[in-house]
């Protein structure tokens, strides 16, 4: 069976709540069904409709069970150089995720050196404002 191709006119014509159709991964899935048992609720679908709802499906981090989901919703792929350029994870997203990583890690080491740097700064204080010296 040859798998259909969706245009873009296609994908836009079916963005309502009657009939929604979301494009994730280059594939176009059929979720009007699925709106009302949506955990996240119906406008967050609803949100991405009519374009690439692959960055926000993804960043979401759905699990297994939901992509599993996806099968039984499937249209068909969605055309190639259409109006629409469809978002691909390449090597952008993989430095952005590297940056992102080091910026946590250099604001978790900010996280435990400024506040023991002030704890002895007030001991030293203590210390040396007592005359002990």
């Amino acid at each position: 069976m040859a798998t259909k191709i969706i245009t873009y006119d296609e994908l836009k014509a079916n963005s309502t709540k009657d009939n929604l159709y979301i494009l994730l991964h280059e594939k176009v899935y059929n979720v009007t069904k699925f709106l009302d048992e949506h955990p996240g609720g119906d406008e967050v679908i609803l949100a991405e409709a009519g374009k690439d709802a692959t960055e926000a499906f993804e960043d979401v981090g759905h699990s297994d069970e939901a992509r599993a989901l996806l099968k039984d919703m499937l249209v068909g792929e969605f055309e190639k150089g259409g109006e629409l350029k469809v978002k691909t994870a390449g090597k952008t997203s993989m430095a952005q995720s590297t940056a992102v990583n080091n910026a946590v890690q250099q604001g978790s080491n900010l996280m435990y050196f400024v506040p023991l740097g002030l704890l002895g700064a007030y001991f030293a204080w203590r210390y040396y404002s007592s005359g002990s010296i």
